[in-house]
């Protein structure tokens, strides 16, 4: 698999053990390739910061790597990303990925998703889908970084009706998250880039 300057997120969520202590926890996929997996290290830190603030989630500060190759996935912590049937199999089970184009992973990331799901192509989100309202009101994706200067969108895999995996092009969120002076945006960008990204785990969490 090689990739180029992106990160992939990759939300895990234990329904035992929210239940139980009302709890969630975050993961950063880990993955073979070239890719830089490790980018933007203060992105979810900022987003859980934000969601516990804003939303009353209690999800976990710590945010380890999780190798999607391995069944550690399912339990957590972490392995290697060597193989797709095992992701296939955590999201058909009721997980969820986000994938953040951090700029020049498109053609790359499509194929790879090819291979997870052969029988499935990424649909646009239309501006109106519920997961620009879920808390906060969007009419589509906000542009965080310019790039290309082409418009943010919102793709998404769905498995009878449930959206499973979620693609943001051309909006650079994960970026949005990090710490200003990483990237010196403005407080403004900031914030849609946060507001988005707590719609983005409300949806996910009330779904």
């Amino acid at each position: 698999m090689r990739l180029k300057n992106f990160s992939l997120t990759l939300f895990i969520f234990w329904s035992m053990y929210a239940s139980g202590q009302g709890n969630y926890s975050l993961a950063v996929l880990k993955y073979n390739g070239g890719g830089d997996y490790y980018a933007n290290p203060t992105a979810l830190p900022n987003l859980i910061t934000f969601c516990n603030k804003n939303l009353g989630t209690r999800i976990s500060a710590e945010v380890p790597y999780v190798d999607v190759g391995s069944r550690d996935l399912f339990l957590f912590p972490f392995v290697h990303m060597t193989g797709h049937e095992n992701l296939r199999t955590y999201l058909l089970g009721g997980g969820f990925l986000h994938v953040d184009d951090n700029y020049g992973m498109d053609q790359y990331i499509r194929n790879e998703l090819k291979k997870v799901f052969p029988e499935k192509d990424l649909q646009e989100l239309p501006s109106n889908h519920a997961i620009f309202n879920a808390k906060y009101p969007f009419s589509g994706l906000p542009k965080i970084h310019e790039h290309d200067g082409k418009t943010p969108q919102a793709f998404g895999l769905f498995h009878e009706g449930r959206l499973l995996l979620l693609y943001t092009f051309e909006t650079d969120l994960s970026d949005g998250w990090e710490d200003q002076r990483v990237h010196n945006d403005s407080e403004e960008k900031r914030l849609q880039a946060l507001k988005m990204g707590a719609n983005i785990l409300y949806y996910v969490y009330t779904q």
